[in-house]
């Protein structure tokens, strides 16, 4: 069984990725599961950038082929914020209620119509130095005046993806995973995974 590690220490992510892969003939480690105990900065400014370094860190270390993401929520109204900084949009070591507050508070006052938002999620899969590949999903959707829904993380609670009345936060895993930005950008990468584990190029 081929083995990938995924370079986070977010619980709530590695369940979602183990959950789109639980199908298929591969072993998905944790950075726990291989005694990495590290964060890998996240000092780029674009999502690929992000995505790319925590890859290559953790490869480098552990030389498992590995899988990262980078994700932000690109609000209209706000010039594109929180954007790459959404996971501390509200400061460092913050909790995701932190930065849901913030974001509705930046949020009030703005009519539904200009509420317009996006997801967009990068993976990036290093399998050798300097070899590496990048997936993205998108998910469009809009803000709401409030917090629905306890299930899913980050700013879930305050999104609601076009074609739906319910935020994600209000929808089962496997929903999310089929309309989520993590979940297209997952799928990608679960396809050709698939394809390039089974040519034996690893």
């Amino acid at each position: 069984m081929e083995e990938i590690l995924v370079s986070s220490n977010n619980a709530d992510k590695l369940s979602e990725i183990k959950e789109v892969f639980k199908d298929e003939n591969l072993k998905i480690l944790s950075l726990k599961d291989v005694n990495i105990n590290i964060d890998v900065i996240e000092d780029q400014d674009t999502l690929e950038g992000n995505a790319l370094k925590k890859a290559k860190e953790i490869f480098l270390i552990s030389k498992i082929p590995t899988i990262s993401d980078d994700t932000g929520l690109f609000v209209e109204a706000l010039n594109g914020e929180p954007g790459v900084y959404s996971s501390r949009y509200a400061g460092e070591n913050v909790s995701y209620n932190d930065n849901c507050v913030k974001l509705l508070e930046n949020m009030n006052g703005i009519p539904e119509q200009q509420r317009v938002a996006y997801f967009k999620c990068v993976i990036c899969f290093y399998v050798e130095e300097n070899k590496y590949y990048m997936f993205d999903g998108i998910c469009s959707g809009k803000i709401i005046n409030e917090k629905r829904g306890t299930k899913g993380f980050g700013y879930d609670p305050t999104f609601i993806p076009d074609g739906f009345d319910k935020t994600f936060a209000e929808m089962d895993i496997d929903r999310k995973n089929e309309i989520s930005h993590r979940g297209k950008a997952l799928e990608k990468l679960r396809r050709f995974i698939k394809v390039y584990f089974s040519q034996n190029q690893i």
